[in-house]
């Protein structure tokens, strides 16, 4: 469509791009895959991993191909759901930009690679970042902190915390999980009843970890269930 065309008929074209939040727990941390931009704008600032939609494509197969190119991980083995879609004018100083957000989450992810315009790829602190926003370019504190609270309500009414264990997995690990995303500590006794009587949350696979101290701990992988009944509510909530 021509400058003439579009005064015409009054249409203004908005480019496509998909960003993404992949959240996984290191060393005890909630942490976020971040790249340095290799190009303008923000050349040089971190960001999600993310870029333009092909017009040949679908938003998620975009996202999938946007991963591999920049960070060369395989979005196939995540956890991954859309977030939302974010709009808002000046956004990208580029133009009028709408982007697809996506939520991944995966297991003590390896250390990324950078590609296409990405200078390199690496891990932060989720808690570092969104005290500080103006770290991140675009609205990307925005989106990492929408991302974080879906997470967390997701804990409360699904399985998904077992995405960040690798198998097979302690409930010491998988309480881990709630205590480093909610930021408060469980009663071990109280979340082995819960965990335990949640049909399908996990299995028992047969198998134990010898502990530095105490009786080895049975060993679990994650169960047909995606959903949570009764919830896990968060301390604190009604």
């Amino acid at each position: 469509m021509d400058d003439r065309l579009k005064r015409s008929v009054g249409v203004e074209l908005s480019l496509v791009t998909v960003d993404l939040v992949i959240l996984t727990i290191r060393e005890g941390e909630a942490t976020v895959l971040l790249v340095e931009r290799g190009a303008e704008p923000f050349k040089g600032r971190a960001a999600l991993p993310g870029g333009r939609v092909r017009s040949d494509e679908t938003l998620g197969e975009g996202a999938l191909r946007e991963l591999r190119e920049e960070t060369d991980i395989d979005g196939t083995r995540l956890h991954l759901e859309q977030l939302g879609a974010y709009g808002d004018p000046g956004r990208d100083p580029r133009g009028r930009v709408v982007t697809i957000a996506y939520l991944a989450l995966g297991p003590d992810l390896p250390v990324p690679k950078g590609g296409t315009d990405a200078a390199h790829a690496y891990w932060a602190p989720v808690a570092e970042l969104l005290a500080s926003p103006d770290t991140l370019a675009f609205d990307h504190a925005r989106v990492l902190d929408d991302a974080l609270e879906r997470v967390r309500e997701r804990l409360e009414y699904t399985t998904v915390a077992a995405a960040f264990c690798p198998e097979p997995f302690t409930l010491g690990d998988l309480r881990e999980v709630y205590e480093v995303l909610w930021g408060r500590s469980l009663d071990a006794s109280n979340f082995r009843r819960k965990v335990t009587r949640s049909e399908g949350f996990v299995v028992d696979t047969g198998e134990q970890r010898p502990q530095a101290t105490g009786r080895p701990a049975v060993l679990y992988r994650r169960g047909p269930a995606r959903l949570l009944s009764p919830p896990f509510l968060r301390p604190g909530t009604v």
